[in-house]
């Protein structure tokens, strides 16, 4: 019996990857439901537009954080502002009562403003834009829609090259003259067409059954869910590099697949997060195709508000593709090193034939 413990405790020891999700996973968890789960948005962005603008944005409470104060600007460019997300309520003056216009595409930012302004009476005519109802699910379809995307190019695309790797047929692309990069692309291309087919079928389900509006530029759009696509993609080639068996590749693509469930603003408004852990959510991709996919979908952004998320998918999609096909170039190297050699991987298998298939 003890024997058996103390062979298992070193087993234990030696599986790095299961080691760090029993010590790291339950701090991570402590750390994002500590500081991260706070349905309750303290202040939110304010503009104030419209004659009397100064003298009323000198009288709001603090939790209206007024960026912007412009005596000339009217109703319309106040609607253009919440367009383009630049603030979160736009209290336009002139007439009485006040009219505030609060974007309901910010769904607990939209609650607490309505909750705070209504104590304001007669005073003031709230008028919520975008998601009158407040509608839970009107948010939530546009996130779930790089969710699925996530998961398909992590944890399905990871599998699959890893299940090839455990079969041994990868390592014998070494002998072929094939590029890195063209083994990479071709191998990720059954995902990418899947993907892109999921993704249209959520989002047209996500119309018909919930009344999701779709009010924006469909290509835009899909520019927006093909550049996220290549991201998660580059994400499931990279854990597949790394991974030396299906269950690893399970586990890394978890630890990838969970922050960005609870730190993108899906779930928690990140407006709601400490500081700290808002910035983790700001390095997710996922964060990023949130704020594109809601803000086509709900308020027709254009790409002259949204430009700054498409260029830090871009630029992501660069950074992690590079890397991908370095490490997957080092593998298919003749003699190519392998991080977990040491993890009782099978050895890849000789078996000219096996390439062929």
């Amino acid at each position: 019996m003890k024997a058996m413990i103390i062979k298992e405790f070193r087993e234990l020891v030696r599986d790095r990857r299961t080691l760090a999700m029993l010590v790291v996973l339950p701090l991570l968890l402590l750390v994002i439901f500590g500081y991260a789960a706070n349905f309750t948005v303290s202040s939110v962005d304010t503009a104030v537009v419209g004659p009397q603008a100064e003298q009323v944005a000198g009288q709001l409470p603090d939790y209206f954080d007024v960026t912007t104060v412009e005596v000339d600007d009217t109703e319309s460019d106040a609607e253009e502002m919440l367009v383009d997300n630049d603030v979160d309520v736009a209290i336009v003056t002139g007439e009485m009562p006040a009219t505030a216009l609060v974007d309901g595409s910010n769904l607990f930012a939209a609650q607490s403003s309505v909750a705070v302004l209504s104590q304001a009476g007669d005073n003031v005519t709230i008028d919520i834009l975008f998601n009158p109802d407040l509608t839970t699910s009107w948010v939530m379809v546009p996130a779930i829609i790089g969710l699925i995307l996530t998961f398909i190019g992590t944890i399905i695309t990871s599998i699959g090259l890893v299940r090839e790797r455990e079969a041994g047929t990868l390592e014998q692309l070494a002998v072929m003259p094939i590029r890195p990069s063209t083994v990479i692309f071709g191998k990720i291309s059954p995902y990418f067409l899947l993907a892109g087919l999921d993704m249209i079928v959520v989002t047209v389900l996500g119309v018909l059954l919930f009344d999701v509006p779709f009010v924006g530029n469909v290509a835009l759009f899909a520019i927006g869910a093909a550049i996220f696509l290549f991201v998660v993609l580059g994400l499931g080639v990279l854990i597949s590099t790394i991974s030396q068996t299906t269950g690893q590749a399970i586990q890394a693509a978890f630890m990838i697949l969970m922050p960005q469930i609870l730190l993108s603003g899906m779930i928690f408004p990140l407006d709601a997060m400490a500081a700290g852990v808002r910035w983790i959510g700001y390095l997710l991709p996922l964060t990023y195709f949130t704020i594109i996919s809601q803000g086509i979908m709900l308020r027709g952004a254009s790409i002259d508000s949204l430009w700054s998320s498409f260029l830090i998918l871009t630029v992501m999609a660069v950074v992690v593709f590079t890397a991908a096909t370095l490490r997957f170039r080092r593998d298919l190297a003749p003699g190519g090193h392998h991080d977990n050699d040491d993890d009782g991987a099978p050895a890849p298998s000789t078996d000219a034939s096996a390439v062929a298939s």
